[in-house]
């Protein structure tokens, strides 16, 4: 409503609609419709499994879950109801999930029998139906392995799923036992897959096909038998330190000089800088600062330096941050009117009129965001999308095992993730300004929200120096 951006995000994948958009007259309380000047327009979703676009060799399957049990459509759906983690199949957890955990689920399913082998590395290893399907897959004959972290908190929950305790593995079950500094986490995919049991924070997983060079072994594959193997135990029996084991990472997976070839999908994995190290912090961040019209970014726990200087900058791309929560002490993001901010958040009972209180999260302590992921420039003619495990942070990038994809020049993938970028971004952006004014003490429930007249609405988004008019063009012109 007085906006030339509308978003519906009830559309499903796959599928073809047609929408009319009518301007409307008079004053808000006696509008009148001017069907002569409306338009129709048709779109077609993305698949979410699909082949490649704009060139690129790789095929890329990627799900989404909702991530949002503090939201109006939960309230009104299930009534805040708290969902059990233990029924996939129930309705809050299959509306959740948004497909992603089935999909997840019959990725497992493909091992069944000996001619099939899973690797797999996990961080929390914690989730009960998950561990039935891959007992399920070893039952079958297939090869499968796990490593999984058994220093850090998600230690007990692992090791309690691994030895079974409700009988979902049993001794059959091999298993690598990860030993770690406590510093150093576990945090990576099975081979391109991540999975996590909180269904209020945003999760994605996507998997990249053919992710290779030349004839060489996948790369996911290689990445696996190094901590599997021979970052175990290391050479001398001890956990090697960690420039040690970043030096394989960077010979595998060597950071592009500059930008990434065209119409590539390039791996990076960590630990992969050294101590003190923040080149592939600055390599990101360089991506960024190479934008010519638009960036998203999602930020799951801190914003770094590097990227603090890039979003900062005075110019006239729109930038878009989404986090987990507020800036932290000690972070900026500037005063370009061209950067929009929102921290993740829920609306309390009463915040707005006609509005459902949302119930906090009751299956994880990180509430909101855990994707990680940037986009450069997703609706140009060459997009760029990063994302992984990693957490765009110091420690990602020099002591975790963390992986990142980058993927140059497929607008399929660059549409998927801007789709879900946006979506998170308006959900949380209007739940950031509420709570902000709540805060200010400038919060009204009951204050009206469409403007008088068309000036009071419409001159901003034709004002050059509005990231309105920016937001306009560049989401209408490619």
């Amino acid at each position: 409503m007085q906006s030339f951006q509308w978003a519906d995000y009830t559309v499903k994948a796959g599928m073809r609609y047609t929408y009319r958009v009518t301007p409307m007259y008079g004053t808000p309380k006696n509008l009148v419709p001017n069907d002569a000047a409306g338009v129709k327009i048709s779109v077609t979703t993305e698949a979410e499994s699909g082949s490649a676009s704009g060139g690129s060799a790789v095929r890329h399957d990627i799900y989404f879950n909702r991530g949002v049990i503090g939201s109006q459509a939960y309230a009104r759906r299930f009534q805040n109801e708290a969902p059990d983690p233990e029924q996939p199949g129930s309705p809050p957890m299959k509306w959740l999930s948004r497909g992603l955990y089935e999909a997840l689920i019959a990725f497992i399913g493909r091992a069944r029998n000996e001619r099939y082998g899973l690797r797999a590395v996990f961080y929390e290893f914690h989730y009960l139906p998950v561990a039935r399907a891959l007992r399920q897959a070893v039952d079958a004959g297939a090869d499968v392995k796990i490593v999984y972290d058994a220093e850090s908190s998600a230690k007990e929950e692992n090791v309690r799923t691994m030895q079974g305790g409700t009988a979902a593995i049993g001794h059959r079950y091999p298993t690598h036992r990860h030993r770690r500094h406590p510093a150093q986490q576990v945090h990576r995919a099975a081979r391109g897959w991540r999975s996590h049991r909180g269904v209020d924070r945003v999760h994605q997983h996507h998997r990249g096909r053919d992710l290779r060079t030349s004839q060489r072994r996948p790369h996911h594959l290689g990445c696996w038998d190094r901590l599997g193997v021979s970052r175990l135990l290391g050479a001398s029996g001890a956990e090697p330190d960690a420039d040690e084991a970043a030096r394989p990472n960077r010979q595998e997976t060597p950071t592009p000089a500059g930008k990434p070839p065209e119409n590539s999908a390039v791996p990076l994995f960590s630990a992969r800088d050294e101590k003190d190290s923040i080149t592939t912090l600055k390599w990101y961040a360089d991506r960024m600062a190479e934008a010519q019209r638009l960036v998203c970014f999602t930020v799951a726990f801190s914003l770094d330096e590097v990227f603090q200087e890039v979003i900062s900058a005075e110019n006239d791309v729109l930038r878009y941050i989404v986090k987990d929560d507020d800036l932290g002490d000690g972070e900026t993001i500037g005063h370009d009117r061209d950067v929009l901010f929102a921290g993740g958040g829920r609306l309390e009972e009463g915040a707005l009129k006609n509005f459902l209180g949302e119930r906090g999260n009751p299956l994880n302590r990180n509430d909101y965001i855990h994707t990680k992921f940037m986009l450069v420039d997703p609706l140009g003619k060459d997009p760029l999308v990063v994302g992984g495990s990693a957490n765009f942070s110091r420690p990602s990038q020099r002591t975790n095992d963390e992986n990142m994809l980058v993927i140059r020049g497929d607008a399929r993938v660059a549409d998927i993730y801007l789709g879900e970028f946006m979506r998170i971004f308006d959900h949380h952006y209007a739940r950031y300004v509420v709570r902000r004014l709540q805060e200010e003490g400038q919060s009204d429930p009951s204050a009206g929200y469409l403007k008088d007249t068309a000036e009071a609405w419409v001159r901003p988004h034709f004002d050059p120096k509005s990231y309105k008019a920016k937001r306009r063009r560049y989401f209408t012109e490619n």
